[in-house]
């Protein structure tokens, strides 16, 4: 193991860049660059507005960006952020000494509620220009108002809370007529649901918050300047428009839940962070006397909603009685607390003050701190100025914080856009498992980190954490890339080893069976992970070898199979003497080449089933490299042995059709050791055309020789048409087969005459069988008695041929009377055409001087010409031309020889002054004459009419127009 450890750290070595180039670019231990190219912003960004107000800023509320504030006694300034350019002011129109006392805007930025210092509410809608009365709320100093976030639309609030400073609760609905100018009171009603009481009495009411959740419950925190109120009810359905009476009616009979804190600086201020518009709060920070009490909302709960609650305790440079705290401010993951002087933001997650802005006194002191819930941006205003806080990624460094209180799932959420991040989060977490001994888990995230391999893998080996070693290095052979092979091969064969370590522990104690069972099995999902797949192929003698040295021959089996490798698996079975088993994973996947190899083992222990599946392959096995087992197998000359191999050989020729000769050859080698009947069978099946015959005739004659099949051999002497061989040869069998044979050569009388001699000779001198040798002469007509009665002994009386040469006699006489009257029908014939000859010589036919020819249309008379018994003249060169293309080529040689000849004999010069006694030695000399010659041309080009005769039929089928011609012929038709 320790080797294997060495080679994948010197394998990381070689990947890896060297440790002195790590430090000088500043390469922290995970591997990844801790390096920021430009400075970060703050999480908190302060902006002064570009505002210069003409009178002093006494309230100022921001939603859904819609910014309102009160300036001086009697202005109402109110911007639409989107539009900053197109700001809107309205009057409030009094004549008193009134002044805006506070200011409610809700969560849509539509309903705004100015309470006055003379205990009245004004109310103004964003898509009105004049304020109006709320009669109904005045003589109430009002100190909060609890928006609906479910109910509520641009034109009605639907139902809302509204809090006093004598601490009564009312519900109140503020509704508005668009188009209307002589409308009603936009108050629709106000009426008390409750009042809150502290141990000295009534007291204001600070804050109020309405949250509704999906199954209908309701939940309303109200606080005053020491306690938190907690109410909580259910509505019943189809009551939902009806209010908030139902909630705080639960609780007459008894105090709703609270929370209560001693100190109190005669105000506080609840703040609640919501991840998304008109969702419910997930998150609470309440300022009181002593400090921020500071928590999550947990709806699910049956006494109090607030859950994980904490106290942030001032520090010691704010003096409450001093520089008391005016507002507070919830974020994500900071609360805001303004002071007189500064703002100070606060990590909900630790409690530590991560940002403190402290104001310049030319802009006075700071009057209030609110956020829009909308947009998120903090808004904060003097008497002079007004600020804006932007929050930018404020979970920046939250994954530092979670991780420190070792909430790590909540610390890789919020940095898994931020693999260095990430990687020291996953090490840390690692660190902490293994420190609490939750080994598995650690490897786990250690194999997701960059951390050095070597120091996670020695740290497990010294712990002696086997199992968790091996979960380290199969989640870090897992997130290997494809091109790392060298540690890819390293890591799985390290795996190999540690699995077989460990089944060898394991199998010899009963009591870890189902381990056991469990741990092959995790080892053969490994062996067959399609992912490990091709390292195991590549480096498969590594692993067979660490296989064999644990003597693990089921899992060597199991890897084989997986990697396909059956041979090896064929030779496992093979070797255990399971030769059953070998057959089926050879028939299972018909590899040829295996079945070649292992076919001589087989067959000498299941000859029955290996032939079997000889059959069933069919033609993906060639016969001919199975031969050298069948003939290795049928060596004892066993009956039941051949008669396998016969039984894939006749399957080879009978059903396959197989050609090859060998193959032939050996069937006949069998079926002459031991079948000769099957072997006489099969030649005559074979067939007598030696060209289609694929067995080798001299081989097969030399084995039916050695082996005594002599009618078999008879077969093959006839196939070679060797018929005196086979004559000879069946005349020892039998005489019948001799017969068959000599009537073979039927072309050939001699050579049937002579065979059958053959024949006769031994009927006579061997079997002295007279009778017989005269039934020889009736079978063959081609011997007679004469042939035959040389044959005899000299002792044989003439009785026994008396009836042979009276039949010879006879048809010796009708020969002679045949031969009789051939001779008077030739003499009669002779006669008759002399008869012919004589009446042709005196007809004759009569020609026009008007006539035609019949081929050219042109007169007659001025050429040469011939005249036929039909009727046809024709000019000579008109026939020579008709008929000299359908005459034989040895005509036509003959044709052209003549015309020769006969120029050669019309020169005029030659011919005339030629002497006769030239002429006739030249005739004498065997020379042909002219008129010879010309009556030669005569017999050939004269010898029928091309339109009665022979040569017009021959030609039915000859196109008019030649093939060759025919595009020249339509193209002058167009």
């Amino acid at each position: 193991m320790a080797s294997i450890l060495d080679e994948y750290e010197d394998s990381l070595s070689r990947s890896a860049a060297q440790p002195q180039s790590r430090a000088s670019v500043g390469i922290p231990h995970s591997g990844f660059v801790n390096a920021r190219l430009e400075k970060e912003t703050p999480i908190f960004n302060k902006q002064r507005i570009d505002f210069t107000p003409p009178e002093k800023i006494n309230s100022l509320v921001v939603s859904s960006n819609q910014l309102c504030m009160s300036l001086g006694r009697d202005t109402l300034f109110r911007i639409d952020l989107g539009k900053a350019d197109e700001p809107n002011q309205v009057e409030l129109g009094r004549k008193d000494e009134a002044r805006v006392y506070k200011m409610f805007l809700d969560h849509t930025g539509s309903h705004l509620v100015i309470a006055l210092n003379t205990s009245e509410c004004l109310y103004l809608n964003r898509s009105a220009q004049k304020v109006r009365a709320l009669s109904r709320w005045k003589g109430h100093l009002v100190e909060c108002v609890g928006w609906n976030k479910f109910l509520g639309s641009e034109t009605n609030t639907g139902p809302i809370l509204v809090g006093t400073a004598q601490g009564q609760i009312y519900e109140a609905e503020i509704s508005v007529s668009e188009g209307s100018f002589f409308s009603t009171n936009p108050d629709q009603y106000f009426r008390l649901v409750y009042t809150l009481e502290e141990e000295a009495g009534p007291t204001p009411v600070c804050c109020l918050e309405i949250e509704r959740v999906l199954d209908g419950k309701c939940f309303i925190i109200a606080t005053t300047c020491k306690r938190l109120f907690q109410f909580a009810g259910k509505a019943l359905e189809g009551t939902e428009q009806q209010g908030f009476g139902f909630v705080f009616g639960m609780h007459v009979d008894h105090l709703p839940s609270f929370r209560e804190f001693p100190a109190s600086f005669g105000y506080s201020e609840i703040a609640f962070y919501t991840p998304k518009l008109r969702s419910s709060p997930r998150s609470f920070a309440w300022m009181m006397g002593n400090g921020v009490l500071y928590g999550t909302l947990d709806y699910g709960r049956p006494d109090s909603i607030l859950s994980d609650e904490r106290v942030w305790e001032y520090p010691s440079d704010v003096d409450v009685s001093a520089n008391k705290p005016i507002s507070i401010v919830l974020t994500q993951f900071h609360f805001l607390l303004l002071l007189p002087d500064k703002v100070i933001a606060v990590c909900t997650l630790n409690g530590q003050v991560v940002f403190q802005d402290v104001f310049l006194e030319k802009f006075g002191s700071l009057k209030r701190m609110i956020k829009d819930p909308t947009v998120g941006q903090v808004w904060i205003h003097t008497e002079k100025v007004v600020f804006r806080y932007h929050v930018q990624r404020e979970s920046r460094d939250v994954w530092k914080m979670y991780m420190n209180i070792n909430k790590f799932d909540l610390a890789k959420e919020y940095c898994k856009d931020r693999p260095e991040c990430l990687d020291i989060v996953l090490a840390r977490e690692a660190e902490h498992s293994f420190q609490n001994k939750r080994y598995l888990d650690s490897a786990k995230c250690y194999a997701l980190t960059q951390n050095y391999f070597e120091e996670i893998a020695l740290k497990f080996i010294e712990a002696k954490q086997e199992e968790a070693l091996m979960e380290f290095l199969i989640k870090k052979l897992a997130n290997l890339k494809s091109s790392e092979k060298t540690q890819t091969t390293l890591l799985t064969t390290w795996l190999t080893e540690l699995y077989l370590n460990r089944l060898g522990a394991l199998e010899g104690d009963a009591s870890k069976r189902n381990l056991y069972e469990e741990t092959r099995e995790k080892f053969c999902s490994f062996l067959s992970s399609p992912k490990n797949k091709e390292c195991l192929f590549n480096n498969r003698v590594s692993i067979y070898e660490l296989l064999a040295s644990h003597g693990d021959t089921e899992h060597m089996v199991y890897f084989s199979v997986i990697m396909q490798d059956y041979e090896r698996v064929v030779a496992h079975h093979c070797q255990h003497d399971d030769y059953d088993e070998a057959l089926n994973v050879l028939s299972r996947h018909r590899d040829e080449k295996l079945f070649y190899k292992f076919s001589p083992v087989l067959i000498q222990h299941i000859p029955k089933k290996v032939v079997d599946a000889w059959i069933s392959m069919g033609t993906k096995l060639d016969a001919r490299k199975l031969i050298p087992a069948l003939v290795n197998y049928s060596q004892s000359e066993s009956t039941q042995q051949i008669s396998e191999a016969i039984r894939y050989m006749e399957f080879c020729v009978c059903e396959l059709e197989e050609t090859e000769q060998a193959i032939h050859n050996y069937l006949l080698s069998l079926y002459a050791l031991c079948r000769p009947v099957s072997l006489l069978s099969y030649l005559e099946q074979a067939g007598t055309n030696p060209n289609r015959i694929h067995y080798d005739l001299k081989y097969a004659l030399r084995l039916c020789a050695e082996h005594g099949h002599h009618r078999a051999c008879v077969h093959v002497y006839k196939v070679m048409e060797l018929y005196e061989e086979a004559v000879d040869l069946a005349l020892q069998v039998d005489v019948d087969l001799a017969k068959s044979c000599a009537d073979l050569p039927e072309e050939d009388e001699e050579l049937r005459k002579k065979l059958w001699l053959k024949i006769a000779r031994h009927v006579v001198q061997e079997e002295k069988d007279v009778k017989k040798a005269m039934a020889c002469l009736s079978s063959c007509n081609l011997l007679k008695i004469e042939d035959v009665l040389p044959f005899f002994p000299d002792f044989v009386t003439i009785d026994h041929f008396k009836e042979a040469i009276c039949n010879s006699l006879e048809d010796y006489n009708k020969h002679i009377e045949e031969l009789k009257r051939e001779m008077e029908e030739a003499t009669q014939s002779a006669k008759r055409i002399r008869e012919d000859i004589q009446e042709m010589r005196n007809k004759y036919g009569s020609v026009e001087p008007q006539e035609k020819c019949a081929a050219c249309d042109f007169p007659l008379l001025n050429r040469p010409f011939y005249l036929f018994l039909c009727g046809h003249m024709f000019h000579y060169d008109c026939l020579f031309q008709a008929v000299f293309p359908n005459l034989p080529a040895w005509k036509q040689a003959k044709l052209e020889d003549l015309q020769k000849k006969l120029g050669a004999t019309s020169q005029p010069s030659k011919a005339h002054h030629r002497p006769k006694d030239i002429d006739a030695a030249s005739l004498g000399k065997g020379q042909q004459s002219r008129e010879q010659i010309k009556a030669d041309i005569d017999d050939i080009v004269a010898a029928e009419c091309v339109y009665c005769g022979e040569l017009m039929i021959r030609s039915i089928d000859k196109p008019f127009i030649d093939p060759q011609k025919y595009e020249e012929e339509r193209q002058s038709w167009l």
